[in-house]
């Protein structure tokens, strides 16, 4: 068993865990946990890193930060939600981890998520309901600005009203930022 300090800014892993996985050239494990099933979730500056347990289980590709839409902690169940950024009309992928002893690897990711955010603008449609526009790039800053529409429960994305009024606010959001 591993000792963890709370406290500890580094990560104890073991040594078969941290070779397994495809880090670039200059990317170090900020901070890391290790799930109840044996899972260990690690981030680095551009990803979050999913080490299976089982030597059999097949390496996961790592889920670029800009690509975590939203990633919710349930303190009661020591249960972490990562839910990645989806494509209209799939299902969004979404990552479910126990994990008892999170330590600083929350605060990594809650960092690392807000750092991908460039910009948001709300969209209006009818009445409260809306639209975002959301402008991602990785948060080291050095790719392209991707662009995506998070819809309200209730606006229905394939009216051609609605589209044009989310198609201007990604021209003004995108003029906000010089692009």
């Amino acid at each position: 068993m591993i000792r963890r300090n709370p406290f500890k800014r580094s990560v104890d892993l073991p040594a078969d865990v941290l070779a397994s996985v495809p880090l670039a050239r200059g990317e170090k494990v900020l901070a890391g946990a290790r799930a109840a099933d044996g899972t260990w979730l690690l981030g680095t500056r551009d990803a979050l890193h999913v080490v299976r347990s089982t030597p059999a289980a097949p390496a996961e590709a790592p889920i670029p930060w800009e690509h975590v839409e939203r990633a919710d902690w349930d303190r009661e169940e020591d249960r972490l939600v990562v839910s990645e950024v989806g494509q209209f009309g799939r299902v969004r992928p979404q990552h479910v981890f126990e994990v008892p002893e999170p330590g600083l690897f929350l605060d990594l990711v809650r960092e690392r998520v807000t750092a991908s955010v460039v910009l948001q603008r709300r969209v209006t449609t009818a009445g409260k309901l809306g639209l975002m526009v959301i402008g991602r790039r990785a948060p080291a800053g050095d790719s392209e600005v991707s662009w995506a529409y998070q819809f309200d429960e209730g606006v229905d994305p394939e009216d051609p009203a609605v589209m044009a009024l989310a198609e201007a606010g990604l021209r003004a959001a995108q003029a906000e930022l010089g692009l």
